[in-house]
This record gives C-alpha cells, structure tokens and sequence, in this order.
C-alpha cells in the first residue's frame, strides 16, 4: 500500500491599503470609520457583522465583512475573526454590526455572542475593545455602556 504524502500549502496574505493609519480612540470614531464601509442605504436593508482591526497603538489596519444575513440575525464564525486578526498581526479588535430595525438596544444575542467572542480572542491575547451597533441615525457603543 502507498501512502501519498503531500498535503496542500495554505497561503494567506494580508495588505494594508491606508497610507496614514487613522487612530481609532473612541465609538466615535468607530462609528465614523464603519460608515463608508456600508453601501448607500445598505445599513437600513439587512444585518452585516464587521470587525475592525486595530495594532498595539490603536491604528486602524482594516476592516473585513464577516457575514451578512437576514432582517434581524446574521451568523458569525468567531474561527473566522480570530483567523483575520491573526493575519493581521491584530492587538485589538471592535467588532460591529448593524440593526436595520433602528432599534440601537443589544439583544441577548449579541451580549453572549460578544462574550463569546471576547473569551476566544483573551486566549491569544488580542482585545476586544468594543462592541458597536449601527443604525443610519447613530450608534450603541458596549464599551460606553460598560458591557465590555
């Protein structure tokens, strides 16, 4: 019997596309930073779930789209978050969705997803910072709210 060997080669690759990276100090500026990141009028149409990865200073390195769902849910990989922010070379991370409803309270959901997230990223040492829910008319910031 002969035992074929070779396995495939997994290649990853990450670039920074900012020249300046922006300081991310506050939900604000969060919020400020994940706007754009919606196409004209997709904030109000179904849920997205984002992250925002940040480095040991708090500079934005980028952002990626972990899903899209429905009018009120979205599933998310936390496999697939710590995945990017190790690519990254991540210390920090705000995670990000939004609530097309208009409705800016967390729901039970996004509490436990949080602390789900929170707990797997503390094991690699990378911080989750905050928790922001958008609407086209503001935000809800868990770090503000002291829920983080």
């Amino acid at each position: 019997m002969e035992i074929d060997y070779q396995v495939g080669e997994v290649e990853l690759s990450y670039k920074s596309r900012t020249r300046s990276k922006n300081e991310i100090l506050t939900a604000s500026d969060a919020y400020q930073a994940l706007l754009p990141t919606f196409k004209e009028g997709t904030i109000d149409y179904k849920e997205y779930f984002k992250v925002l990865f940040l480095n040991q200073a708090n500079q934005l390195l980028g952002y990626t789209l972990i899903s899209e769902g429905g009018l009120t849910t979205t599933d998310v990989d936390v496999r697939i978050i710590l995945q990017a922010a190790l690519l990254t070379n991540s210390v920090a991370l705000i995670l990000a969705h939004n609530h097309p409803s208009g409705n800016l309270r967390p729901s039970q959901e996004d509490k436990n997803l949080t602390q789900k997230i929170k707990d797997a990223a503390q094991l690699m040492r990378i911080t989750v910072v905050d928790h922001i829910i958008l609407t086209s008319e503001g935000y809800y910031s868990f770090a503000n709210e002291g829920m983080i």
